[in-house]
């Protein structure tokens, strides 16, 4: 059975099961699903409430009901079989029809499990030649995830958004945060939560990527405006450990007159983990300390972990008011780490972040001891959270199971830190969080890679990684320069690997450098500053600072685009050249901006690499000033101290001083 609700919405229920589909936004749909009478709307998820669409128009026909809304089309059978259509009539995406058996599973199918949850697989089809991208960051190294089993679930170094742009036209979000799988496969696309109370995806059409971009960013939120300091470059290392240490540093940086924006207090400068304060003996005069990194045109930002020790001063009080994550058997305790008492290995708590009351309370305790001493950016670590064992079906949240609503964390725990920094009256908002989700980007997360190794091959997958999680909605993005684990700064190898990084880094919309460098002493790593790494690195660490300055104008116009358009600054070739077939398969060179082709030196002694120049565009090579067509690959010379870009059709930036 099939009616039409409201006008707009196309309703069909048999048996047990109910579907609606509904206008959600320009060109774009809301299908929701449940085993059972009602479609509820109160139920975790990411999408903004849409602008009504009056053009949409749902008509009921001879054994088909159609919904139009501008490039999109779905079409539902009598049976409950559903496809979406192009502005041309063309299929986008279809579901499965039991084809083979007719014990075969439908395409919805919902397994009943306690407490009102279901294990849900949703099947479409699949078509040969259809490319596959976002899904967040993985680190596979891949950009089109065509073929890819993919686990929706936050994990240190993959961040879950269960978002599609598929070259055949369409945008698609699995608007479910619970933990599942998406099987991209050649026979088929499956999506799997393995605990919800009903289906919800969204889909949406347009003729280019741009288009695709700007109505998901439409959907579920458009990230600020970029502060301009955001911009420059980012000094941290694992770890400083006084406040003498970090402000020397930051003199160091002015004293050469190296460009310097935002300098980091690293995990363990607090008291205990829950307490969100520093620690009085290590960090005498907070306030006094951003003064004068303030008075250097310096900010500071400050690791935050969600983790509570039972000995801190506000473990009992959280624990009496349900602001800690629980679990469904077993002790409270979620992770095994360490923090400054007791010594060695203890198991800590998690508070709560999908509870608003536990995300209030923390950030009151955050503004007391870190805002109200100057502090205004804040890194939000391990929030995934990084519980071990991996075992969220044993996490219970204010909102429910962690398998039903736990990839939803990162996002809410950001939305805390936004919602108090607007309650305090700021404007520019940037929190640095390792997890995300589809939304983060409205509360002013940006996203680094986590703690990634510090080798080539790392390397190589960061920019697929980028890329992806550009066009999953977060435009905000950066990486560790030069990795987090096991860099040597004494090894010829890592100071090549450095130097090739932060090449790659200028053309991150953040450039920061971090990591645990070695030979470590003291639970604090080797230096990481520019100057650790020996003189001829020094020398041409210091040119892409400079050049990093020079763009920074650039950098922002892109930011503003991010932030207006939902188009990310950094993002695949085939984005901006989407009639070039060749541009589709290209990982390891990007845009940056509509005018500039960036293309690293990714592989250890390499001196050369080919780049691709798209069609339909004349390059300039920005070192040389030599032109060539699009359409063709060049090999071209990339020594040590020069990365290979190209200008878009007479672009002039100002790549050389």
């Amino acid at each position: 059975m099939i009616e039409i609700i409201d006008g707009q919405a196309l309703v069909w229920r048999q048996g047990y099961q109910t579907l609606r589909v509904e206008p959600w936004g320009p060109d774009s749909l809301r299908v929701r699903a449940a085993d059972g009478a009602a479609i509820r709307s109160d139920l975790p998820q990411a999408l903004l409430d849409p602008a009504r669409t009056p053009e949409a128009l749902a008509k009921i026909g001879e054994g088909v009901a159609t919904l139009r809304n501008g490039a999109i089309t779905a079409e539902l059978s009598e049976a409950g079989h559903l496809r979406f259509l192009g502005a041309g009539g063309e299929e986008l995406l279809a579901e499965t029809e039991m084809v083979v058996d007719v014990i075969d599973p439908p395409a919805r199918w919902f397994k009943s499990l306690q407490g009102g949850l279901s294990h849900l697989d949703a099947t479409f089809c699949a078509y040969e030649g259809e490319r596959l991208y976002g899904l967040g960051q993985q680190q596979h190294g891949l950009l089109d995830q065509k073929g890819c089993v993919i686990d929706l679930i936050q994990r240190n170094t993959k961040v879950s958004i269960p978002f599609l742009l598929s070259s055949r036209g369409y945008g698609f979000l699995w608007n479910n945060p619970g933990v599942g799988r998406v099987e991209l496969g050649v026979n088929r696309t499956r999506w799997t939560a393995e605990a919800t109370r009903q289906m919800d995806y969204w889909i949406t059409a347009g003729a280019a990527p741009a288009a695709i971009l700007r109505a998901y960013a439409d959907a579920t939120g458009h990230a600020p405006d970029l502060p301009d300091w955001a911009s420059g470059f980012w000094q941290c290392k694992l770890r400083y450990r006084t406040q003498e240490e970090l402000l020397e540093v930051a003199r160091e940086y002015k004293r050469r007159g190296l460009p310097l924006s935002v300098i980091v207090a690293d995990f363990f400068h607090w008291t205990l983990m829950g307490d969100w304060r520093f620690d009085p003996e290590l960090w005498p005069d907070p306030a006094a300390m951003t003064a004068e990194l303030a008075e250097m045109g310096v900010k500071l930002m400050v690791s935050i972990w969600p983790t509570v020790n039972a000995r801190s001063e506000n473990f009992a009080e959280m624990q009496a008011r349900g602001y800690l994550a629980g679990s469904e058997r077993g002790v409270l305790a979620l992770r095994d780490f360490s923090d400054n008492v007791p010594s060695g290995k203890l198991y800590l708590h998690f508070y709560d972040a999908t509870n608003p009351d536990a995300r209030k309370f923390v950030w009151d305790r955050v503004k007391e001891h870190y805002f109200d001493n100057g502090v205004r950016i804040w890194w939000l670590d391990a929030d995934e959270p990084e519980i071990r064992p991996v075992d969220p079906e044993n996490v219970r949240y204010h909102l429910g199971n962690g398998l039903e609503v736990g990839n939803l964390y990162p996002m809410l725990h950001a939305k805390g830190f936004y919602d108090g920094m607007r309650a305090a009256g700021e404007t520019e908002i940037v929190s640095l969080s390792r997890s995300a989700w589809a939304g983060s980007q409205r509360f002013g997360a940006a996203v680094w890679s986590g703690d990634i190794p510090s080798t080539f091959a790392s390397l190589r997958r960061q920019i697929p990684a980028g890329l992806n999680i550009g066009l999953s909605g977060i435009p905000w993005w950066t990486t560790d320069i030069g990795g987090f684990h096991n860099g040597n700064i004494e090894d010829p190898s890592f100071r090549e690997l450095i130097v090739r990084w932060f090449q790659y880094g200028v053309f991150c919309p953040l450039f920061r450098l971090h990591g645990v460098r070695q030979p470590e002493g003291g639970g604090t790593g080797a230096p990481n500053e520019v100057w650790s790494f020996g003189d001829e690195v020094y020398a041409i660490l210091q040119g892409i600072l400079a050049l990093r300055e020079r763009l920074r104008p650039y950098v922002m116009e892109q930011m503003a685009q991010a932030s207006e358009a939902g188009m990310p600054a950094m993002r695949p070739l085939f984005v901006d050249f989407p009639d070039d077939p060749a541009c589709g398969d290209i990982t390891d060179a990007f845009m940056f901006g509509p005018d500039l082709l960036v293309a690293p030196v990714v592989w250890e002694g390499a001196r050369s690499r080919d780049v691709y120049l798209p069609a339909g565009a004349v390059w300039t090579d920005a070192w040389t000033g030599a032109t060539h067509a699009g359409g063709q690959t060049l090999t071209v010379d990339a020594p040590l101290d020069r990365i290979p870009l190209y200008l878009r059709d007479g672009a002039s930036l100002p790549i050389k001083a």
